[in-house]
């Protein structure tokens, strides 16, 4: 028996059957558009293939929430298979000769790269050297203690359409963790909240996961959001869209969707 609706922290309540109607629509509209593009033999150069939840807030969030992105556990991966990883640490609390020890002692052969705050930003002071980067590896992963400083070091080709950004992960100096933090990271979705009211969560991947994955992720990202965004701030409204998509909406606390 299906759960009709999902109570949240802020109040709100959202019906599961929504959410169905819209992944559905979204990924039959996707299908009918990939199909179009096939015939037509069309490029599409960095072609957006995610689902994202949109949320649109009443009030700005405070600023103590939006200098760094937040983790958001789905129950599908969005990154199968193989991936490369690229891992950055500050140097000092967990040094390159460390990180690298204990990544081969773990048997972690996703993180093909392991880079210093320091080298990144010395390695990568171009627009030309961010775009090689950003575009060697599927997902960067950062410790927490860095995390504040990478949108200034690896500017707006990482954070101007928000699609690599670095995933916070808290390792533990001894590696005890580092497994299961990096297949959390995996696993994981970011949030990152901005200067205004509207942010998003991808929660699927054309492709990658079909339609019952995808509404358990959106149902699994809303519980996320609404552990993250404060009671005073309150939730507008929710859609699902993809990036060239008409946004369906979700949740509306106005018209009482």
């Amino acid at each position: 028996m299906e759960e009709p609706s999902r109570p949240g922290g802020l109040g709100i309540e959202i019906e599961e059957q929504t959410v169905k109607r819209a992944v559905n629509a979204l990924l039959k509209w996707r299908a009918k558009r990939k199909g179009l593009e096939d015939q037509e033999e069309v490029e599409q150069e960095d072609d957006d293939e995610f689902m994202y939840l949109t949320l649109t807030l009443n009030k700005n969030p405070p600023k103590n929430l939006t200098s760094v992105p937040h983790r958001i556990p789905l129950r599908h991966i969005l990154h199968p298979g193989d991936i490369s990883i690229c891992l950055i640490i500050d140097g000092k609390r967990i040094t390159a000769q460390a990180a690298h020890r204990i990544v081969k002692s773990l048997n972690i052969p996703s993180v093909t790269q392991i880079l210093k705050l320091s080298k990144l930003k010395s390695d990568n002071k171009s627009f030309d050297s961010k775009k090689r980067l950003y575009d060697s590896f599927d997902l960067f992963l950062a410790t927490s203690e860095v995390t504040p400083f990478l949108d200034k070091v690896l500017g707006k080709v990482f954070y101007r359409k928000k699609k690599k950004i670095p995933v916070p992960v808290d390792l533990r100096p001894d590696g005890s963790n580092w497994k299961e933090e990096i297949e959390m990271a995996r696993r994981s979705s970011l949030l990152f909240l901005g200067s205004g009211t509207c942010s998003a969560v991808r929660v699927g991947k054309w492709g990658v996961i079909g339609s019952q994955e995808t509404v358990e992720n959106v149902l699994d990202a809303i519980d996320g959001v609404l552990g993250i965004v404060p009671k005073r701030n309150g939730i507008r409204c929710l859609h699902l869209k993809y990036s060239d998509s008409l946004a369906l909406p979700i949740y509306d606390a106005v018209e009482g969707l």
